[in-house]
C-alpha cells in the first residue's frame, strides 16, 4: 500500500511554529537551521534535523528558507516543498496533485534491470511523476522510452522528468494510450500501479490522502483492478522474453500472482524485506 516517504506532521499553522522572542532579546534568523529544526519539531517532524538541512540546500534565500519551513510545519509533504524526490539516486520532479515515487518502488527499477539488463524499449505505465521510467532510462543508457498516465497533471511532470532521456509520455486510460506501433515490441513494460483498496484509502498517512490524486491511489475493492487490467493486456505489449514488473502489497501478492498466470506470464514474485517490497514479475514466454 502506497505511504508517505517522509513523516506526516500535526496540522500546526507556520505561524504557530516559530516563537516570538521576548522584546529585550535580538531576534532569531527564523532561516537558522537551529529555528528551522525548531518548528518542523514543534510540528511533529519526526526527521525535523534532515527536513531542514534539505530545506537549506534546497532554497534560494534566507526567506525562501523560512518560507520552505513554514509550509513543510502546515502539513505539506517535504518533496512538495522542496519540488523533488530522491528516487533511484535521481532528482525527480513533483508538483501539487501529483503522486510522489516512494524508496520502496526502487526494487521495481532494480529488478526491471536484473531481468532484462539489454532492454531497448521501455514503457512506465501508470507513470505519475515519470520516477521509474526516468531511472530505467538513465540505468539502461539509450533506450526507447513511452510512459503514459489518465492524469494530465503527472503527464506534465513526467514530459519534464523523461527530457533527457528523449522519452514519449502519452495521456490516457493503461494501454490505451499507447501508440500501437509498440504492440509485441515492449521489453520492459513497468506498471505502479494504484493498490490500495477503496475502504482503506481514509487509512492513509494525511501526506498522501490529503496531497495526492486519489486515481494514483485507489485500487479499487481489493485493490487490484488496474493490476488485472494491466495483467491482461500486457501479452499483447511485450515482446518475446520481455517483462511485466507491478509493484504489490504482501497480503495481495497471491491474488496478483494468479492474476498474472491467469494472462499467460510465466510469474514469480520478488520480495524486499528490508523495503517492504513485493514485486510480480511475468515474462511472456511465446
Amino acid at each position: 500500500m502506497p505511504s508517505s516517504s517522509a513523516s506526516s506532521p500535526s496540522a500546526a499553522s507556520s505561524s504557530a511554529s516559530f516563537v516570538s522572542p521576548p522584546p529585550s532579546a535580538a531576534a532569531p534568523d527564523p532561516s537558522s537551521r537551529a529555528s528551522l529544526v525548531a518548528a518542523l519539531r514543534a510540528a511533529g517532524c519526526v526527521f525535523a534535523e534532515d527536513e531542514a538541512e534539505l530545506i537549506l540546500a534546497t532554497a534560494r534565500t534566507p526567506r525562501e528558507a523560512a518560507d520552505m519551513a513554514g509550509r513543510r510545519a502546515a502539513g505539506l509533504p517535504l518533496e512538495l516543498v522542496l519540488g523533488w524526490a530522491e528516487f533511484a539516486g535521481r532528482r525527480i520532479t513533483v508538483e501539487p496533485g501529483v503522486f510522489v515515487p516512494r524508496r520502496r518502488t526502487e526494487f521495481l527499477v532494480r529488478q526491471a534491470l536484473a531481468e532484462v539488463p539489454g532492454a531497448r524499449l521501455v514503457v512506465d505505465l501508470c507513470c505519475g511523476s515519470g520516477a521509474v521510467g526516468a531511472a530505467l532510462a538513465a540505468a539502461l543508457g539509450p533506450v526507447e522510452l513511452h510512459a503514459a498516465d489518465i492524469d494530465p497533471a503527472a503527464v506534465r511532470c513526467a514530459r519534464r522528468n523523461t527530457a533527457a532521456a528523449g522519452g514519449r509520455v502519452h495521456e490516457g486510460d493503461l494501454f490505451e494510450a499507447l501508440p500501437g506501433e509498440l504492440r509485441g515490441r515492449v521489453d520492459v513494460l513497468a506498471a505502479n500501479v494504484p493498490y490500495v483498496p477503496t475502504g482503506e484509502v481514509g487509512l492513509l498517512p494525511a501526506e498522501a490522502r490529503d496531497h495526492e490524486p486519489l486515481v494514483a491511489l485507489d485500487g479499487g475493492a481489493d485493490g487490484l483492478d488496474v493490476l488485472r487490467r494491466v495483467a491482461a493486456g500486457a501479452p499483447g505489449w511485450l515482446a518475446p522474453g520481455g517483462r511485466l514488473l507491478v509493484e504489490t502489497s504482501e497480503r495481495q501478492a497471491p491474488r496478483a500472482v494468479a492474476a498474472f498466470t491467469a494472462a499467460g506470464l510465466a510469474t514469480r514474485l520478488a520480495v524486499d524485506e528490508e523495503l517492504h517490497a513485493q514485486v510480480v514479475i511475468g515474462t511472456r514466454t511465446g
